[in-house]
C-alpha cells in the first residue's frame, strides 16, 4: 500500500494503491442502487406490470453495463500509471553512461 510519509514527496504515485479501493466503493454502489431499481420495478409492477418489468431488467442491464464500465475506467487509469513507470525504466536505461 502506500505510507503516511508518500502524501508528502513526489517520487511515487499513491493512487494505485487506492484506485482498487474505490473499484470495490463503486461495485458496491452500483449493486446497491441496482438493487434499489429492482424493489422499485417490483414495486411499479402494481401500477404497470410492463413498465415495472421495464424497470427491472433496466436496473439488471445496469447493474451489469456499471460493473463493466467501472473496471474499464480502473484498468485504464492503472495502464497510465504503468505506462509512466516503463517510461521512466526507459528514460533511466538510456540516461546511464555506456
Amino acid at each position: 500500500m502506500f505510507e503516511f510519509r508518500d502524501l508528502f514527496q513526489w517520487d511515487r504515485f499513491i493512487t494505485p494503491g487506492i484506485i482498487k479501493t474505490f473499484y470495490w466503493l463503486v461495485i458496491a454502489l452500483i449493486i446497491l442502487f441496482g438493487i434499489s431499481g429492482v424493489f422499485s420495478g417490483l414495486a411499479a409492477m402494481a401500477i404497470s406490470p410492463f413498465a415495472g418489468f421495464l424497470v427491472v431488467l433496466y436496473s439488471l442491464a445496469g447493474i451489469i453495463v456499471g460493473i463493466v464500465s467501472s473496471r474499464i475506467a480502473a484498468e485504464f487509469i492503472l495502464i497510465v500509471f504503468r505506462i509512466n513507470e516503463h517510461l521512466g525504466a526507459i528514460r533511466d536505461q538510456g540516461s546511464a553512461p555506456r
